[in-house]
């Protein structure tokens, strides 16, 4: 039995309300032709270019060049590298953050570049997700997710939230950046939301999965509790299933087993508390459902790479650099 449309619905809306970024850095780009920017890799990021003046090229590996005109909204996701060009055939200069330009805060600039021609203007933006729901969303992207400037998808209030973005990074008024921040959460999910609407594609895979009435059951209560002490047995309750039908249901639809998802969603949480917060490590491995600090090392230090306290120290470290 398929879910109930408005239940789907319902906790991918949830899921998107939620959604929090933090911004890596900002560039409003006045650039003449020729020109070609070569934009890096950056993990765990998203990238949206908006032409405000001319037009422009974006190219990903594996993916047709896409032409941008004014207005437009291009998202790159995944963190993947990518090239802006003036026209297809231009050749991509050093990477961006390599070229002069004039730095008005340490999260935002101004780059002039190009050999004179035509001119374009773009306000461009990397972002990053902590959340770990958002992180998931974003993993069933499309290489590139770009919403059309006159598509009936591009609402009155997408194209309000670029000019708003576009007026504040251009007159660089005191608390800018912030801004700029919040209103790319609020960008970022209108592409999400046009991309859900009208593209067939985005009906695979966690989001899938968040709109089975069995799956999507399951995930909704371990996401809203993550430290109960939840079993295979519990979770598959919750879905009103047997184990074994549960277990590879889960499996299939999010590609990877009930407890290993939830012990990943757990660290991914404690993650970003160790990143933030002034909590003990003791605390956040109570919070994420672990009696033992030594036993939430060890999954943390399995699922992250590194050790809670080797985090919270970069953390510290990268916030109060010497």
């Amino acid at each position: 039995m398929d879910a109930t449309p408005w239940e789907g619905r319902d906790r991918i809306a949830r899921v998107l309300q939620t959604l929090r970024m933090r911004g890596v850095f900002y560039c409003r780009s006045e650039l003449t032709e020729p020109w070609g920017l070569e934009m890096p890799a950056i993990p765990d990021s998203v990238s949206f270019h908006v032409p405000t003046v001319g037009s422009c090229w974006l190219r990903v590996d594996g993916v047709d060049p896409v032409e941008l005109r004014v207005g437009d909204l291009a998202l790159v996701p995944h963190g993947r590298g990518h090239d802006i060009m003036s026209a297809p055939g231009i050749a991509p200069s050093p990477r961006v953050d390599r070229l002069p330009q004039q730095y008005i805060g340490p999260h935002y600039s101004v780059l002039r570049h190009g050999g004179g021609g035509r001119a374009t203007q773009l306000i461009c933006g990397i972002v990053a997700f902590d959340d770990p729901a958002a992180r998931q969303l974003v993993r069933g992207l499309p290489s590139v997710l770009t919403v059309r400037a006159d598509e009936p998808a591009m609402a009155s209030s997408v194209r309000d939230t670029l000019r708003l973005m576009a007026d504040e990074l251009t007159r660089a008024q005191p608390g800018a950046e912030a801004v700029a921040t919040r209103l790319s959460d609020i960008l970022v999910v209108q592409a999400m939301r046009a991309w859900l609407a009208h593209d067939p594609t985005a009906r695979d895979g966690w989001l899938l999965a968040l709109q089975d009435d069995r799956v999507g059951t399951a995930l909704e209560v371990m996401h809203a509790e993550p430290g109960r002490d939840w079993n295979l047995e519990q979770l598959a309750r919750t879905a009103t299933m047997s184990r074994s039908a549960f277990s590879a249901r889960f499996t299939g639809m999010v590609g990877e087993a009930p407890m290993a998802y939830l012990t990943r969603w757990r660290m991914n949480l404690a993650a970003n508390r160790l990143r933030d917060d002034r909590a003990t490590v003791a605390q956040v491995a109570a919070e994420v459902g672990y009696q033992s600090e030594a036993a939430f090392t060890r999954a943390f230090a399995r699922t992250i790479g590194q050790t809670p306290g080797a985090m919270r120290r970069q953390a510290m470290s990268e916030a109060n650099p010497s």
